[in-house]
């Protein structure tokens, strides 16, 4: 393969003279081989010797020609992406692999897998080999439990990677796909202002190489996350002093939870058999409250319940202590 430059220096003259002239633009030259959209282009370098020596210029081999040089073809991601059914920003992930970067090639400053290996990954590959793409309206292929461990490693080689490469990779919604990264960043701008507490959260996202359009939702969560780290030693004095009371069969801390980006919720099931509710639910918008469900303490939206109904409002303020508590669901 070629690159302008080159062919510039085949006819002896400047590569920005070869520009000008657009000579590989005149009638008859040889069409690029690169894929559409590339930004360099390249030529095949037969095709562009004959076109010169004012020989017929040979068709370019196809997929349907001798299969042992077909499979040697050179593929830029472009190519390599589709022939695995995902979109080229998702190749920068799945060239990591190490079959894909033991065979990769350079060519006038370009990435290129020979096709055999991009086609043996993809046979191999796990999870979706058998089956690229997600039919419309099909559920997610990786379990919730398991995606956000999957999805940082994806996070750690590349800041700035999208909801789409994580829904190529796994075969989650989009909408999974989105929450996981924001949760992810998020996570991780509050583990960096913890350490340098002189930063915001917006400065922390560009300082972990976060696109701002990436970032809103992150950062707006990363707050709640650091919110949720403060409030932390107190429900867990509470868990403590309901599992003394006898509510609670072990004295584990609330689950805190992120109903919306911007809210801080902890759920506490009580288990004991005197226990005066079936669960305890504090929003940090509002303070503690009963619940009517184990499975479902928490209403759609994180909306504000009415009273009544089994549904209580508990002490006063967001933070009462642990006795003034008791004695509310005392009562």
């Amino acid at each position: 393969m070629r690159t302008l430059a080159d062919l510039a220096a085949q006819q002896g003259i400047r590569p920005q003279t070869f520009l000008n002239r657009a000579a590989h633009k005149q009638t008859g030259h040889p069409a690029p081989i690169s894929s559409e959209g590339s930004r360099t282009l390249l030529f095949d370098g037969e095709q562009v010797d004959a076109y010169l020596a004012g020989r017929p210029v040979p068709p370019l081999r196809s997929e349907d020609d001798d299969q042992d040089h077909d499979d040697e073809d050179l593929l830029d991601r472009r190519e390599a992406a589709a022939a695995l059914s995902v979109v080229p920003d998702s190749w920068r992930v799945y060239k990591r692999a190490p079959l894909l970067a033991e065979h990769v090639t350079v060519v006038g400053g370009v990435e290129h897998w020979p096709r055999r290996i991009v086609h043996r990954y993809r046979d191999e590959r796990p999870g979706l080999a058998a089956s690229p793409g997600r039919p419309t309206g099909s559920g997610d292929l990786v379990p919730r439990d398991q995606l956000l461990p999957r999805t940082a490693p994806l996070l750690d080689a590349d800041p700035a990677v999208t909801a789409t490469t994580v829904v190529d990779m796994f075969g989650v919604t989009r909408s999974t796909a989105q929450n996981a990264l924001t949760r992810l960043r998020a996570d991780r701008i509050a583990d960096l202002i913890t350490t340098r507490r002189e930063l915001t959260p917006e400065v922390a996202a560009v300082a972990l190489g976060y696109p701002a359009g990436q970032a809103r939702r992150a950062t707006v969560r990363a707050e709640a996350v650091l919110r949720a780290r403060q409030i932390a030693p107190y429900l867990a004095d509470m868990a403590a002093a309901v599992h003394r009371a006898g509510w609670t069969t072990t004295e584990a801390a609330p689950a805190i939870q992120h109903p919306t980006d911007d809210d801080v919720v902890a759920v506490l099931t009580l288990d004991g058999p005197a226990a005066p509710t079936v669960a305890l639910v504090w929003d940090e918008r509002h303070g503690w409250r009963t619940a009517t469900s184990r499975r479902h303490p928490l209403t759609r939206g994180a909306a504000v319940p009415p009273e009544g109904d089994g549904i209580r409002y508990l002490a006063t303020g967001i933070t009462p202590p642990p006795r003034a508590l008791i004695a509310a669901l005392s009562n």
